[in-house]
């Protein structure tokens, strides 16, 4: 299961309320996570990406303990979708030539609060014991000297880590190209599921689909799919977006 279903800060969707009390926002999400947990393999894996905001941090984590009656947290990853680099902080990587600041975030004009470029992905699992595909989202050696030196290196591959760095594409217009108001890019489901391990995936499930971005992953990934959406416009803009994706993939094969 990959998905990300509203954050309740008041997002304005276009037939759903995203301003529901706490505590009713947390029982709902408990909800469906128990219906998760009773569909889900025992081998299976749910990605949850979910996040908070500066002046409200604490939902993600109130949702993630009341996921703790049902699910293992298995790993924490952390969507960042921007990031600023200084040069003197990398000393002689080759291809840094200067500070780099790259990325999309909703500026905040706060005195309190600092901009808010990440969110969170829970990988959450039945027993916390689900073996993962972690050279297939990984990232090749800076220093190629590392390959030789550490003994279970047996190719120019590494683990990724925790952190992924997946901005959203640049678009022209948000109501053609993204009109939906909170919506993951491609390249998240697509990750998660070639971590869980692309061999031992029979199906991915998002409840939460949205304008289709789970269900184009597994599009060009070749996985069976299913998306539950609410919206008759979202699941309108889904099915476009999965039909262009499957048009792609039959002109490539």
């Amino acid at each position: 299961v990959v998905t990300s279903p509203p954050y309740n800060l008041g997002t304005r969707y276009k037939r759903y309320d995203d301003t529901l009390e706490r505590q009713d926002y947390v029982a709902w999400m408990g909800a469906w996570g128990e219906a998760v947990h009773g569909a889900l393999a025992d081998g299976g894996s749910l990605f949850l990406n979910i996040g908070g905001k500066p002046s409200d941090p604490w939902g993600p984590f109130e949702v993630l303990m009341r996921l703790r009656q049902r699910f293992e947290l298995q790993n924490v990853i952390h969507w960042v979708k921007s990031i600023a680099i200084q040069k003197e902080d990398v000393g002689r990587y080759p291809g840094i030539t200067g500070n780099i600041s790259v990325g999309h975030y909703k500026p905040i004009n706060s005195p309190r609060y600092i901009n808010d470029c990440h969110e969170y992905i829970f990988h959450l699992t039945k027993a916390g014991d689900v073996p993962l595909d972690r050279l297939a989202v990984g990232v090749e050696y800076q220093d190629k000297s590392n390959v030789a030196r550490w003994n279970g290196a047996r190719e120019d591959r590494r683990c990724r880590g925790n952190t992924w760095f997946v901005p959203y594409r640049t678009i022209q217009s948000r109501d053609k190209q993204r009109p939906h108001p909170a919506t993951f890019p491609v390249k998240i489901p697509e990750m998660c599921v070639r971590l869980h391990g692309l061999e031992r995936t029979r199906r991915v499930v998002d409840p939460f689909l949205g304008i289709g971005s789970s269900a184009v992953a597994c599009v060009q990934l070749g996985v069976d799919f299913i998306g539950f959406e609410t919206d008759a416009d979202y699941w309108a803009q889904a099915e476009a977006a999965v039909d262009e994706a499957l048009a792609a993939r039959t002109e490539a094969d």
